[in-house]
């Protein structure tokens, strides 16, 4: 149930005020159904763990979302399948591995300390997965980077594709990272997987693709001139490639970044949004101390949404009026 605010005699319900067929439930049903396929195959490189990794991160976000409205006694809103969907990105953000009390952990900051706290749905500042992989990145990094080898590789830890370019290692095949046979996190295996249920979401109407396109488009084009630069073995193209299919930069485009209450409203600001998301990312990974920087890019952008909302329809309403008064 959406919150209100009476003001006189209007009342206003807080965001979307779109009204349209496709309510909250159904829009997160969808999302699900297009974190299916690389739910899939990370079940196939990881092993049954992801499962019962996955079910942990759900039930404990669904029933921290359920206990802080009974306890706050506000309307109880997880039929609208947001908890489970949060539940699910922040899984796909962990190791196979991970410690399922830490992830229960995430699960508490995401939901209660990003969500709830400032209002539920639709009022949350960022993105509450990505504050809760930052959080659990920050406090247990050692778990967080010890990444559990595919199903058929010898040993039973291993350094992710983006470990390897960083430290200078042998580099995975870009046939590997599209496919999805290589370490890393529970969803960012696979970029043919993330591909599809983009295509799905697009299709479906429930996410723009200027996000996605300009945000795996920056980091493209940013580590084709860098390594064109600096020159590499692999060449830059295969570098470029590399980038974007390495680490979360394919789950971050197409379902972190594009949440509708922590991205901008105007087609314009998503441009400057999903380019900045790039931008970052890239700025992360080359020049600090850190292999990937997806989720840091995105929480810092997140802080600039209501700026670049801001700049973006005051300038679209000034062209229009000024074009109207011509």
């Amino acid at each position: 149930m959406e919150n209100k605010v009476q003001l006189g005699t209007l009342s206003m319900n807080s965001s979307p005020h779109i009204v349209t067929k496709l309510d909250t439930a159904k829009t997160m049903k969808y999302v699900l159904l297009a974190l299916l396929p690389a739910f899939c195959v990370s079940i196939y490189v990881f092993g049954a763990r992801v499962i019962a990794l996955t079910a942990v991160c759900v039930i404990a976000s669904v029933f921290f979302e359920w206990a802080y409205e009974k306890l706050m006694k506000k309307p109880v809103t997880i039929a609208d399948f947001s908890a489970c969907v949060t539940g699910v990105i922040l899984a796909f953000n962990l190791p196979s591995g991970f410690p399922f009390w830490m992830a229960v952990i995430g699960c508490f900051v995401s939901i209660v300390i990003v969500k709830q706290l400032f209002g539920g749905i639709g009022k949350n500042f960022a993105n509450p997965a990505i504050v809760g992989r930052i959080v659990l990145m920050l406090s247990f990094t050692t778990q967080m980077t010890t990444w559990p080898v595919p199903r058929g590789v010898d040993g039973t830890t291993g350094a992710t594709p983006l470990n390897l370019m960083e430290n200078g290692g042998q580099l995975a095949s870009l046939k590997a990272l599209f496919l999805g046979t290589t370490g890393g996190c529970l969803g960012e295996v696979s970029a043919l997987a993330l591909i599809i249920g983009g295509v799905f979401l697009i299709v479906k109407k429930i996410i723009d693709p200027i996000i996605p396109c300009s945000f795996i488009g920056t980091v493209f084009v940013f580590a084709l001139i860098y390594y064109g630069v600096k020159g590499s073995d692999a060449g830059a193209l295969h570098m470029a490639l590399y980038n974007i299919l390495a680490g979360g930069v394919m789950l971050g485009a197409i379902f972190c970044a594009t949440d509708y209450v922590t991205s901008p409203i105007m087609n314009n600001g998503k441009l400057i949004f999903g380019i900045g998301c790039g931008l970052f990312t890239m700025l992360i990974r080359l020049f600090c101390n850190y292999p990937e920087g997806v989720s840091f890019s995105i929480l810092f952008m997140n802080l600039f949404v209501p700026l670049i909302d801001r700049t973006t329809m005051k300038r679209y309403y000034a062209s229009l009026y000024g074009g109207a008064k011509k």
